[in-house]
């Protein structure tokens, strides 16, 4: 039988959520957990990676076992032997062609900016106190849904075949002192939101024009776009599945 997990991690402990030979990943300390309380070797299969310090609120990843779990129990049962930056949600018995790469249809990402220091949040969100002009930055996320070919996003040396991807949304919302930017699409390159979020902070800060933001895209060339901004203020929000109902 083929079993979805729906689990939340903060990434600041972790090399991200792909194995690393060498370093603590999110998907290694899942499948020793499951492997030791399962009593078998179990490897799974995430929705997708995550950079070394980037966190999810929702991640999903597949395994197969031959017998039937109860999703109640297993769950506490995981809970209770997972550090505590780990959480797991929920188990669901799925069809046994279902994949948590393959079948997400979206992603939606997260990035969190704080513009006054806070004693609270420097772990989770990123201190940046310039001015920013949070109207033009909208202004530039519309020239997003333009495009389809976002290699001046993607890191560089990857081994993707295409850098085309359909973003669906794209948005800042300020509360205060709060700053959250909000980007949801089939598939994301690596460091892409990242890249996009540095590029558009350079549209707040007036060193960027709108012309300049749509030069950058259809140059292809990341050096031409803006810095990276620091992963712990991302955040892998939602992963959206065809037949997965969704819980609030």
């Amino acid at each position: 039988m083929r079993y979805f997990i729906e689990f939340a991690y903060n990434g600041k402990n972790y090399h991200g959520w792909q194995y690393q030979p060498q370093s603590t990943s999110v998907q290694e300390t899942l499948n020793k957990a499951l492997s030791v309380l399962l009593k078998k070797d179990i490897d799974v299969v995430g929705a997708g990676r995550t950079d070394t310090g980037v966190h999810a609120k929702q991640m999903f990843a597949h395994f197969d076992y031959e017998t039937e779990l109860d999703s109640e129990f297993w769950t506490k049962k995981l809970n209770s032997f997972l550090p505590k930056d780990i959480v797991v949600y929920r188990l669901i018995p799925l069809h046994e062609d279902a994949h948590a790469r393959f079948d997400a249809t979206s992603r939606t990402y997260e990035y969190h900016i704080h513009t006054f220091k806070d004693a609270f949040e420097h772990e989770g969100s990123w201190y940046h106190f310039h001015p920013l002009d949070v109207a033009k930055m909208n202004e530039a996320t519309k020239i997003l849904f333009e495009y389809n070919d976002f290699e001046c996003f993607s890191k560089v040396h990857t081994d993707v075949k295409t850098f085309n991807c359909d973003i669906k949304e794209a948005f800042w919302q300020q509360n205060g002192t709060r700053l959250v930017f909000t980007i949801s699409a089939d598939r994301f390159l690596r460091n892409m939101v990242r890249a996009i979020v540095g590029t558009l902070i350079g549209v707040g800060l007036g060193k960027i024009s709108l012309e300049d933001f749509r030069k950058i895209i259809e140059s292809k060339n990341r050096n031409n776009a803006g810095f990276s901004v620091p992963a712990h203020g991302l955040y892998l929000t939602k992963v959206n599945y065809p037949y997965l109902h969704q819980q609030s």
